[in-house]
């Protein structure tokens, strides 16, 4: 067979390949699926590379409304998940990261994803790296707004008095008191590309973030002028333009 047989036949299969995308279809709807023992609400849309949103303490996917419809247009297939006990799922008595980590494990495997890029808003970053720590090589991007890792010095006075220190707290509240207990260690095992964002007026202490990005060989972090803990996020379009330029710079 010669030169030229070789060269038109790549050609046909990267044709196929490029008519095979195309052809995949645009979906956009909303279901449950059961993971770990919990029933886990999810809203998905686009076609594509799979990408993966965590809210933050009790809040829902209707937090990342925004940012699903921009990645979703920018190409991408987004999973919008409302963590254990939260939103459109049944309240539970007792909560923690290691469970929420290994729901979306378990949800990653159900849907036949390989290596989805996550992003995670507040305790959505906590689960995202806490997945990666227990499930290492699990997936293919991590960002994060506004994570901790552990408790003792992460986050503002003024944040520790609000929640801390209340005779009955929630259970998600407990959660967040007492949890994340991941080390700095930890971090050092994270091979995946990670962006580590937080707000200049964030509950989480700049310290804090730099501690993070500084040991998760190869991430970036950034401190954002001006910004609070959820003012770039929430149904807003300025952590999609991150998150797509931070895909852009790894090649997902």
């Amino acid at each position: 067979m010669t030169k030229g047989f070789f060269r038109a036949l790549l050609t046909a299969l990267v044709i196929i390949a490029l008519i095979a995308c195309k052809s995949e279809p645009y979906v956009s709807y909303t279901d449950t699926i059961e993971v770990n023992g919990v029933s886990l609400f999810y809203a998905a849309e686009g076609r594509g590379k799979p990408v993966i949103l965590l809210h933050g303490n009790g809040g829902s996917h209707n937090t990342f409304e925004t940012t699903t419809r921009q990645l979703a247009q920018a190409g991408y297939m987004v999973y919008a998940i409302d963590s254990r006990g939260q939103g459109a799922n049944k309240a539970l008595d007792e909560y923690h990261y290691k469970d929420m980590a290994t729901d979306v494990e378990q949800f990653i495997k159900a849907k036949g994803l390989t290596k989805p890029a996550v992003f995670g808003y507040s305790d959505g970053g906590i689960i995202a790296l806490q997945l990666e720590v227990m499930y290492p090589g699990t997936l293919g991007a991590i960002i994060t707004g506004g994570a901790n890792i552990f408790v003792e010095g992460a986050l503002t006075e003024a944040f520790r008095q609000k929640h801390f220190y209340k005779e009955n707290p929630k259970p998600l509240e407990i959660m967040m008191i007492n949890e994340p207990t991941m080390t700095i260690e930890d971090m050092k095992t994270i091979k995946t590309p990670c962006l580590v964002l937080s707000g200049e007026n964030d509950i989480i202490l700049p310290e804090h973030t730099k501690i993070i990005g500084e040991n998760i060989p190869g991430a970036e972090y950034r401190i954002l002028p001006g910004e609070g803990h959820g003012t770039y996020i929430r149904n807003c379009r300025k952590i999609g333009d991150f998150i797509l330029d931070f895909f852009k710079e790894i090649g997902y």
